[in-house]
């Protein structure tokens, strides 16, 4: 069975007695800091996933590199600020400061959007996929909450969604059909996938009242699933934190995929939706990844197959970021093929 064959039979439901896909990100900390055991891991443990390249046509404009020390500029035009090598900054300030009359959220000056992001070669792309048996994924990633927060930073985004000033339903308008653009652009191409992410959760709640996310933002998450599935491909999403309270919404929309902290949220509050939808992972990299013993990894992983697994509908991804102990990383596919 080929690594394509294997994701979708477990996204599916269809995978009784194969193994979980494997699925390992990882942040350039980890090349930094432990190049030989990342190698090793990626050796023994190769990927199930493959992102081919984008091959845009035009360039945008960022500058800098978003994982190294200094100043990055993303290809909105904002401004992030890391105080060293390996993962990404922060936003510091604001490009759009102040918010008075409708105009400010479109003066063009202000926001760039990134319409260069459109001029992906989908031969080439295609050409890729074509070139593996890998399952593939697309180059693209919409994250509406939290691009609204690089431009205006995220404590004042948290005032704006509770006043809603003049404008600014227009503006998350104006992003979201740029979002839309992308991944029907992406949809005319053959990968499996069409990817989304923004991270909703703090330690323990979601970042927003519900009712909220509800209202603003879960019709954007509906157009973009809608958009993957008119096309025949599956869709990912990606997002931090304790999220618990709209994973039912997620499943209504028809999310094929989530990638969530589930050991922030805990595993038994989860059971209810094995079947339901293909839990993306993750092994917790707050305690485990770091501290855990080796016993600790394995009773872990052996915990999402016993409650998540519903003859699939688990992947085995975990993060190779900051602090994890490359041991435990290895030992968390060790896990898994047992």
């Amino acid at each position: 069975m080929t690594s394509r064959e294997l994701v979708y039979k477990t996204l599916e439901h269809k995978n009784p007695d194969g193994r979980a896909p494997r699925d390992l990100w990882t942040l350039p900390w980890a090349a930094n800091h432990h190049p030989k055991e990342l190698r090793r891991i990626i050796k023994d443990f190769p990927s199930d996933f493959l992102s081919p390249e984008p091959c845009h046509r035009e360039k945008d404009i960022s500058q800098g590199d978003a994982c190294k020390a200094g100043r990055h500029i993303d290809g909105w035009g904002c401004i992030f600020e890391n105080k060293a090598d390996g993962y990404v900054g922060e936003v510091k300030a604001a490009i759009v400061p102040i918010i008075d009359e409708d105009t400010d959220w479109d003066e063009p000056s202000r926001v760039h959007f990134p319409t260069e992001w459109l001029s992906i070669d989908i031969d080439q792309i295609n050409a890729q996929c074509h070139a593996t048996d890998k399952f593939t994924q697309s180059g693209a990633c919409p994250r509406p909450f939290e691009q609204l927060q690089f431009i205006r930073t995220t404590e004042q985004l948290f005032v704006d969604l509770a006043l809603w000033p003049s404008g600014l339903e227009k503006f998350i308008a104006r992003i979201h059909t740029f979002y839309c653009d992308l991944l029907e652009i992406w949809a005319k191409t053959e990968v499996d996938c069409l990817n989304i992410m923004d991270d909703w959760g703090s330690q323990q709640a979601l970042l927003i009242d519900p009712a909220v996310w509800r209202r603003v933002f879960k019709p954007l998450y509906k157009d973009y699933i809608d958009i993957a599935h008119r096309a025949g491909k599956r869709i990912f999403m990606h997002s931090d934190g304790h999220i618990l309270s709209i994973y039912p919404d997620l499943i209504e929309l028809g999310l094929d995929a989530l990638n969530s902290q589930i050991f922030c949220m805990g595993i038994e509050n989860l059971r209810q939706y094995a079947g339901k939808i293909t839990f993306w992972g993750e092994i917790d990299r707050q305690n485990i990844l770091p501290y855990a013993t080796a016993d600790e990894v394995k009773a872990a992983v052996h915990a999402v197959r016993e409650s998540l697994w519903h003859d699939g509908g688990a992947i085995a991804q975990c993060e190779f970021g900051v602090g994890a102990n490359p041991a435990n990383v290895y030992a968390v596919y060790e896990a898994w093929m047992e």
